[in-house]
């Protein structure tokens, strides 16, 4: 098999991988307008401020969940002539966004469970919270399983993020039922903001963890250390490669751009370091899917001394 089969392999694959982001997206965004809906009736029923998180941490969801499918379209739209590496940083773009919803979010929970604990308020009708807080449940894990059969396709950071929020709406939606029982069979009313205040925590945490993915696609971060060392052991095991330098990694959406320099015999023809070439991309795309590699032959017997990157590690 040639890298340029592979190639056409591999972004057939990309290709049902994006159908399945868009997917994804769409499902996040009409679950999020189901359950404002139940929840919004269930807070005006109940008048719990648990009841109001979960119904601003759904409202917020929704939004950053459109954020994330008008992203996934961008991301996911092929390279073209203004953009010849593609549309991938359009996901960290929306990651930030998201990150920037979540937080804010949780500073208004935080304040706001805090003043409940203070002046703490009876909790109504707290069945009808249970109830609306079971359903949403059920379809947020629904939800999450799907988006975890997506990441097993497609390692997005906008579906991830996207699972973060779905994920963390689980804890939320348990910790009012909690709240919800403690408050309205047990006259624990100061339970409704103490459980307030834990969903506040966990989204700004989740708000972090979308944040700084972002700011490293954002900032063409290297790959993590153990990939890295899978490409240089990649391409050391070709008997033929003296040895390489200067691997540069990054990855934008789906994409993932991996650059280095292999040092061959300098007496070798051409041809034959052309075929070595290709034989090291190859093994490197099978273990990368959907990699654009680039490759540049030094004769062994050159010291290169351009000043690019002189004092950075291999």
């Amino acid at each position: 098999m040639t890298a340029q089969t592979t190639a056409n392999a591999q972004a057939s694959e990309l290709a049902d991988a994006a159908r399945l982001m868009r997917r994804a997206t769409m499902a996040s965004v009409a679950v999020a307008v189901v359950l404002i809906g139940i929840k919004a009736v269930a807070w005006i029923m109940t008048g719990s401020v648990s009841m109001l998180a979960s119904l601003v941490d759904s409202g917020l969801d929704a939004a950053a969940s459109l954020v994330t499918l008008l992203a996934v379209r961008q991301a996911t739209t092929p390279a073209d002539r203004e953009h010849r590496f593609g549309h991938g940083k359009a996901e960290a773009l929306a990651g930030l966004l998201q990150a920037a919803i979540v937080a804010g979010s949780g500073l208004f929970l935080l304040f706001e469970s805090v003043r409940r604990v203070i002046d703490p308020v009876a909790v109504e009708q707290g069945l009808v919270g249970i109830a609306v807080m079971i359903v949403s449940i059920l379809l947020t894990i629904l939800l999450v399983l799907f988006q975890r059969h997506v990441l097993a396709r497609a390692d997005s950071l906008a579906v991830a993020g996207d699972r973060l929020h779905y994920l963390s709406d689980l804890l939320s939606n348990a910790g009012v039922i909690v709240a919800l029982v403690l408050a309205g069979q047990f006259g624990l009313v100061e339970a409704d903001g103490v459980i307030a205040f834990g969903v506040a925590v966990i989204l700004l945490w989740g708000a972090w963890g979308i944040g700084s993915g972002a700011y490293d696609m954002l900032m063409d971060r290297e790959l993590p250390d153990e990939e890295r060392e899978q490409i240089k052991a990649i391409v050391l095991a070709e008997p033929r490669v003296k040895a390489m330098h200067d691997l540069r990694t990054r990855r934008s959406g789906l994409a993932t751009f991996i650059q280095l320099h292999l040092e061959l015999d300098g007496d070798m023809k051409l041809r034959e370091a052309h075929v070595i070439a290709d034989a090291v991309e190859l093994a490197i795309m099978q273990a990368f899917p959907g990699a654009e590699v680039i490759i540049h032959e030094d004769p062994d017997d050159i010291v290169e001394n351009d000043g690019r990157a002189a004092s950075l590690p291999v």
